[in-house]
């Protein structure tokens, strides 16, 4: 069973902006994400979106989140 549950593209985007990302730039809904010491993540959802169990794992191995920050 995947420990990650489908929640919306706004909470998910909500824990990376608390875990120390920040948008580099933005056009549309794709926002280029920073953070010091990893490389830039592009998350293209709109907020409304629902983010399934799978997905949030790549986003996990990319970024660092856990199921704990969201």
């Amino acid at each position: 069973m995947n420990q990650w549950p489908s929640t919306s593209a706004r909470r998910v985007l909500a824990a990376l902006l608390r875990i120390g990302w920040r948008v580099k730039r933005q056009r549309g809904s794709h926002r280029i994400l920073e953070r010091p010491g990893w490389p830039d993540v592009t998350f293209a959802f709109h907020d409304s979106d629902e983010v399934g169990p799978r997905m949030l794992a790549r986003i996990a191995r990319d970024t660092g989140v856990t199921p704990e920050d969201l």
